[in-house]
């Protein structure tokens, strides 16, 4: 797996990581031996960025993450997440910066990861009632202790990561970005890292698998998959829409003789080396396909034609239900 150098600070990760939510949350039914076998592939195949929040389950997954990483830690950039507020082991649906609050929320992580510290660690959403200066300025006295190698920031608005930035070097912006998700590109938040010498990770690379081209109805999802009920562009009209865009996408992907998994993962990762993916699957069939995608090379005809059929705005629908778009760009 090749390496990518995140942001400037040193920290260097697999171009392609892994992220880890979907096998305990969100897309229907868990299976922790799979999941464990999943990472356990990963780490073989050089993938060593693993991604999970405190907010995943809530706390399951970053259990689920140190089960699978005991023993090879030495192998693992280690990124988790705080700031989605995490009660008496429920969601409370408030977004939570307090200094105080957030040195809980980190020692919880570090127990239930089982290591000492992490070395990537984000504020999952900004809290608007919280000066970023403030979260930074305690995150920035947990590095100082060791318990946090380097800091990064989710779905930030640009005045929130220069301000953040400004407290502490920031590493890494991890927000939602694939051909069916491009408002990076058009609000400042990409051209705000790049000019600050800070990466980018990109989740949701595949739109939460609508890009692999797999997934031709709803009703293939199980019931309890979050996507069935509550995502915008999973549902009626929208579906119809985005579905026919991927179609085109697999044509563009069979002229290449990839799949349409790999063809928007090789995109995603064409658009600068200072971008990293983080595709979340829980089965290591998934992931060796997708692990494939980073020795692909787009032509700059390959790119156009991409941009042709998934100009930025294709997509129908918001991303994600309207409670949670409000926390997003903060």
């Amino acid at each position: 797996m090749r390496q990518r150098r995140l942001g400037s600070q040193g920290l260097h990760v697999s171009a392609e990581g892994l992220g880890c939510m979907g096998m305990s949350v969100a897309y229907g039914p868990a299976d922790e031996r799979e999941a464990i076998a999943t990472i356990h592939r990963a780490l073989d195949l050089g993938i060593t960025f693993l991604d999970t929040a405190d907010v995943y389950g809530p706390s399951t997954n970053e259990s689920l993450v140190g089960r699978a990483i005991a023993g090879r830690r030495d192998e693992v950039v280690l990124a988790t997440k705080f700031g989605n507020e995490v009660e008496d082991g429920r969601l409370t649906g408030r977004v939570n910066g307090r200094p105080e609050y957030l040195r809980q929320a980190l020692d919880g992580s570090l127990k239930r990861l089982g290591v000492d510290h992490v070395d990537l660690y984000y504020q999952h959403r900004v809290d608007p009632d919280v000066p970023v200066e403030d979260t930074f300025g305690a995150l920035s006295e947990l590095a100082g202790e060791g318990k946090i190698r380097y800091l990064g920031i989710s779905e930030a608005a640009p005045e929130s990561i220069r301000r953040a930035h400004a407290v502490h070097p920031l590493t890494a912006l991890q927000s939602e970005y694939s051909l069916f998700t491009r408002d990076v590109e058009d609000n400042g938040v990409l051209a705000t890292t790049r000019e600050l010498g800070i990466g980018f990770v990109a989740y949701s690379p595949l739109g939460r698998g609508f890009l692999t081209g797999t997934i031709r109805s709803v009703d293939e999802l199980s019931e309890d998959d979050r996507r069935r009920s509550t995502h915008p562009r999973f549902q009626a009209e929208n579906f119809a829409r985005n579905l026919a865009v991927v179609d085109r996408i697999r044509v563009l992907a069979d002229a290449k003789g990839v799949t349409s998994s790999q063809l928007a993962l090789a995109w995603v990762l064409a658009q600068g080396d200072d971008i990293v993916a983080i595709p979340g699957t829980k089965r290591r069939a998934y992931l060796e396909a997708n692990a494939a995608a980073v020795e692909i090379t787009l032509t700059p005809d390959d790119l156009a034609a991409i941009d042709a059929v998934a100009p930025p705005g294709i997509a129908s629908g918001d991303r994600y239900p309207t409670a949670q778009m409000r926390t997003v760009h903060r």
